[in-house]
């Protein structure tokens, strides 16, 4: 079982509210589960259920049981597969997919799709629920994602993601104008402290987190913007551009909660992927164009200088 320790930061929480509330991916059902069975004990021995109230500062022990083994199926989904041979397969992911299976999203994913086209040459390392997976984007960005397809090119891609030479570049539109060229936001982020579907910028409990930005055309409040990744945190970019005054065009999580016409989310595309390959050694860089949702946004954009 996986152990974690917590420590109540307000007096007269439920205890399932709370742990719902903290712990990623937990829902309160979940929560109620995990008391009811006992894997939730205060620090000094006594089990805590569920209409116990919290008190600031007390110390919780969680005890999380392994996940229930889920089988994916391989489903047929068609996929642009931008390259591929019998190490690593590299496809320009839509807006909308999903990349793993997860909680509201059993199937129709990427995963999915990878297990039709490539059988069992997927690489184990990140488990049954995310074979080849390397690195992830949003369901609601597009763009190129990398699998390996053994075990092998996997730990290599992954030390690349380390220490930066797995290159990734996006473009996105982010709102208001950026007056600088070029800029760099070095913020750590962690998992936001009340709302634990977002993320956030956190000096005390964040891992570094390091995005630099090029301005690529200036519109009246709004900017086209270059994006290169230093390192891979959950929605880094969305993050990043919010927490200096510009979210990215459509981002209802960060930004504006209005939806923006024509976009299914944030405005944001994974263009470019360079890596040096697991087997040769040679580096390689990989590019997909602007997917039309993302140009016909430009488009728009273009009838407000003239």
């Amino acid at each position: 079982m996986e152990r974690l320790t917590l420590t109540a930061e307000c007096d007269g929480e439920r205890m399932d509210v709370y742990l719902a509330r903290t712990l990623p991916d937990i829902s309160r059902a979940a929560a109620q589960r995990l008391l009811a069975q006992g894997h939730v004990t205060r620090a000094d021995g006594p089990p805590v259920r569920k209409n116990d109230k919290t008190a600031q500062g007390e110390t919780y022990h969680v005890c999380l049981p392994p996940p229930v083994p889920v089988d994916v199926l391989p489903q047929e989904i068609p996929l642009d597969v931008v390259y591929e041979d019998a190490d690593v397969i590299v496809v320009n992911k839509p807006v909308g997919m999903v990349v793993h299976p997860a909680a509201g999203h059993p199937d129709g994913t990427l995963v999915n799709a990878l297990l039709y086209r490539c059988g069992d040459s997927l690489s184990g390392i990140n488990g049954a629920l995310r074979p080849g997976i390397v690195h992830r984007i949003d369901r609601d960005t597009s763009g190129l994602v990398i699998a390996a397809k053994h075990d092998a090119a996997h730990a290599a891609l992954a030390a690349q993601l380390q220490d930066h030479s797995l290159c990734r570049e996006y473009e996105a539109v982010c709102i208001g104008t950026l007056r600088e060229d070029t800029g760099t936001v070095d913020a750590p982020i962690a998992r936001h402290r009340t709302d634990r579907k977002k993320m956030a910028v956190d000096l005390q409990r964040g891992r570094p987190a390091v995005t630099h930005w090029t301005a690529l055309r200036r519109y009246p409040g709004y900017t086209h913007v270059l994006c290169a990744l230093e390192t891979g945190r959950t929605h880094q970019i969305r993050v990043h551009m919010a927490s200096i005054g510009h979210p990215l065009l459509g981002d209802t999580v960060y930004g504006s909660h209005k939806p923006y016409p024509g976009l299914a989310g944030q405005c944001l595309h994974a263009r470019c992927l360079s890596f040096l390959h697991p087997r040769s050694g040679a580096r390689m860089t990989l590019e997909c164009p602007l997917p039309p949702w993302f140009e016909a946004v430009l488009t728009k954009l273009e009838y407000l200088i003239k």
